[in-house]
């Protein structure tokens, strides 16, 4: 029970904080003037945290789980506390720039802890009895989710943003103290204690030039040169990783893992998934302040049914799974929700009330915590003892890509039919020349109605006017979405496809 505990507290120790920073992000550019580098901080520790987890995944598979995540826990610790000390530590860096180098410190711990907290499940529990485990643990991630944004928000607004980091320090503590008392040391047995060095450095330069070019994309354009360098760039050296782990005598990636049909098959549904996944977690909120004119603690309320349906899938599907031994069912049942969610969000409209997306919400939020825990729990199964650690990083690594690779992507067509639709609907209107530079971001529409108050007047001619320009801008708006949520519908549904051929076996009882 000690180590259930200790695991359950550094799970929440990382995925708070990737939840409760979102809201304090406005405060901190503001603070350290770093608005031109906003999303490097995300970034920085998505990068860092994509590559260590299969790395130190399989560290733990030749060495052992304790000693791996331990250290991890302490150093996210450590980190998140220069975190909330940055810009006011003597290094010869500006603030902005220290947090974007200690979040990338601070994605290596968050990384270890995310793939071998679910890894540690498989060892200690045989797979007939590890669903409602992984259901339990997947219901961490649920509570992270809907406390963290409001917790960020009300730290930031009442103490500091520095908080956001700082309270992280009584968690992971407790979290510490339990996993040195009470998780037991089990030494691996049949290995050989090699380290893939080669696999490691080709790993991080496969992910640093793609996640590199993902993130300027939006910016410099799909077709730069710079952006297609970095692709290329990647693809070259993910070819040079795939012939190291081939002659690797303890590869990283065990090409083994992927000769397994079914592991293949699941990790093709996690990318797709998580895809979907992120297609709702970052564009819904963005269809809340914009178009339903909420603010942002309603947005957050709303939200709330989101992540509480994701919570209540996760923990029915450890129960199920683990009472039943059936998987594959509650896979297709969630990925049909999951599909079925999206496609009624893509016909949202400008005229939706709350109450509809609540629905819509909570239907696509049930369906991903249904799936989310299946396909973990079927890579473990089908994977060899002995590879456990490395099976599990690899599928936190292909949820990882999918988020990154959907986020990237998303976005960069959300900002294409947005401003084909803006466009068009306003070249016969008069706009202020100071409204069109901030019309690239709708999210800014406290900021746009004030303009165009102040432009337009009060009169009856200028109300309508304004009115005119705020419409076609929420329903430019809804216009994108329609095309991201449709998106978002079918990798779903080619998860839903991808899940008929996997080959349902038996949960282990030892």
């Amino acid at each position: 029970m000690g180590t259930i505990i200790g695991l359950q507290l550094t799970l929440l120790l990382a995925a708070l904080d990737q939840t409760i920073v979102a809201t304090a992000m406005p405060s901190i550019v503001a603070q350290l003037n770093g608005f031109d580098r906003y999303a490097w901080v995300t970034t920085a520790y998505l990068l860092t945290s994509t590559a260590s987890g299969p790395i130190f995944a399989r560290i733990s598979d030749i060495f052992g789980r304790k000693w791996v995540l331990l250290p991890a826990a302490i150093f996210f610790l450590l980190s998140s506390l220069l975190c909330g000390a940055a810009g006011e530590i003597p290094l010869p860096l500006d603030g902005m720039t220290q947090l974007i180098v200690f979040r990338g410190l601070q994605g290596i711990g968050g990384g270890v802890i995310m793939a071998i907290v679910f890894t540690v499940i498989g060892d200690i529990f045989p797979p007939a009895q590890r669903g409602k485990y992984m259901g339990l643990f997947a219901g961490v991630w649920g509570l992270a989710s809907m406390i963290g944004p409001a917790l960020g928000g009300w730290l930031t607004d009442h103490w500091s943003w520095r908080w956001v980091f700082y309270v992280n320090a009584p968690v992971g503590i407790v979290a510490i103290i339990v996993l040195l008392l009470a998780f037991p040391y089990i030494k691996p047995q049949n290995v050989q204690r090699k380290i893939d060095y080669w696999g490691a450095l080709t790993l991080i330069g496969f992910l640093v030039p793609l996640l590199l070019g993902l993130t300027f994309g939006n910016n410099s354009g799909w077709a730069s040169a710079k952006v297609i360098s970095l692709i290329f760039a990647s693809v070259a050296i993910f070819v040079l990783f795939a012939c190291i782990e081939k002659r690797a005598a303890e590869p990283i990636m065990p090409p083994k893992l992927l000769a397994i049909a079914d592991i293949r098959l699941a990790l093709i549904v996690l990318f797709c998934t998580a895809i979907s996944m992120f297609d709702v977690i970052l564009f819904a909120p963005l269809f809340m302040q914009s178009v339903l004119g909420v603010s942002a603690t309603e947005a957050g309320i709303i939200f709330a049914s989101l992540t509480l349906a994701m919570s209540a899938g996760s923990i029915s599907s450890g129960q199920i799974m683990s009472r039943t031994g059936r998987y594959k069912v509650i896979a297709l049942v969630g990925l049909s929700f999951v599909t079925a969610g999206l496609l009624f969000l893509s016909q949202l409209k400008t005229s939706t009330n709350s109450q509809i997306l609540i629905v819509f919400l909570i239907l696509t939020g049930l369906g991903l915590g249904l799936t989310m825990p299946v396909f973990t729990l079927t890579i473990q199964n089908a994977a060899p003892p002995t590879m456990i650690g490395a099976a599990t990083a690899l599928s936190q690594f292909c949820r990882s890509i999918g988020a990154t690779v959907g986020a990237a992507v998303m976005g960069a067509i959300l900002q294409l039919r947005y401003m084909e639709s803006i466009n068009s609907a306003l070249v016969s209107h008069a706009v202020p020349a100071e409204i069109v530079p901030i019309l690239a971001n709708p999210a800014r529409m406290i900021e746009i109605r004030m303009i165009l108050a102040k432009n337009y007047g009060q009169t009856p001619a200028g109300l309508e006017s304004a009115g005119y320009v705020i419409e076609h801008i929420k329903a430019a708006l809804v216009y994108a979405l329609h095309g991201i949520f449709l998106l978002g519908a079918v990798f779903a549904f080619l998860a839903l496809i991808v899940t008929l051929f996997v080959q349902e076996k038996k949960l282990r009882s030892h």
